[in-house]
């Protein structure tokens, strides 16, 4: 099996030459790429001291995805495996991921510990939890965890839906969804998770945000007659609702609302509809 393994890294001085020394003991003789995502700090130069890695420079900062995506477009490997550079995934559990990579088409770890619980404000707690149950709504899925950065996949399916995958944070969650709603296989495998070592980078209210954001695009992209048709039918109750209400505490049939109720519930499934054809065609 050969596995390229990518690592963005923006400003991880502190661990970055730890992890890929414990890439080099549990996955020999692999590549590794390292993706130095305009780093400011000394970062760079400890890469350029450690022999047999790929180094792949961004001048700015772009993001986690469009390192990701410079990473696996400069990988040799029929297998990719990501993983961060600040030493919060656990290295050791790598193996036992790699084993179920020929038999799936995906393989991504599960977080569990109090690391993980504590990493999260309230108002992002709230936003995964929501993210979670759209996509498991949307995919016919239970998912366990959305946006693990630990997991293994084949890099001919990762290109299938190139053109999806945002330059932010929300690569792994999109992936995963792409994946899942095409009917890919995917595996998970719970891991431990760590305390990162060095300052993050995360800001947390332009990341709940990206959340929301992330929401309405997975919903709307991969199944959306699954968000029409419950508006639509929301809409159609409203207006028998009014109708019921007009005709026995008024007397009278609001027809002028109830109408336009009812046509905005029409027009929902409609929309619902051709957006599923055109998501159809383009599978």
């Amino acid at each position: 099996m050969k596995i390229s393994i990518v690592i963005p890294a923006y400003n991880e001085e502190e661990s970055i030459e730890k992890v890929i020394n414990d890439l080099k003991k549990y996955l020999p003789n692999q590549e590794i790429i390292i993706v130095n995502d305009g780093s400011t700090d000394k970062t760079e130069q400890i890469l350029k001291t450690i022999d047999n890695i790929k180094i792949v420079t961004h001048i700015e900062n772009q993001g986690y995805g469009a390192s990701l995506k410079t990473g696996i477009s400069q990988a040799s490997g029929e297998y990719i495996l990501i993983t961060d550079a600040d030493g919060t995934y656990p290295i050791d559990a790598i193996p036992e991921l790699v084993k179920y990579a020929e038999k799936y088409d995906m393989v991504s770890g599960v977080r569990q510990g109090k690391n993980h619980d504590a990493r999260w404000l309230y108002s992002q707690k709230l936003a995964k939890f929501i993210l979670k149950k759209m996509a498991s709504y949307v995919t016919k899925t239970k998912i366990p965890d959305i946006n693990c950065g630990l997991r293994i996949f084949k890099k001919e399916v990762i290109k299938k839906y190139w053109n999806l995958y945002p330059q932010g944070f929300s690569f792994t969650s999109t992936s995963l969804v792409a994946f899942l709603s095409n009917n890919y296989q995917v595996k998970f495998i719970p891991i431990d998770y760590y305390k990162r070592t060095g300052k993050s980078t995360l800001r947390p209210f332009k990341s709940f945000a990206a959340f929301i954001n992330l929401i309405l695009k997975i919903s709307l992209f991969f199944k959306p007659i699954k968000i029409f048709m419950p508006l639509a039918v929301l809409f159609f109750l409203l207006a028998i609702c009014i109708t019921i209400y007009g005709f026995i505490w008024k007397g009278i049939f609001f027809d002028t609302t109830v109408i336009i109720i009812s046509a905005t519930a029409l027009q929902t499934f409609f929309f619902g509809l051709l957006a599923e054809i055109i998501v159809h065609n383009r599978k």
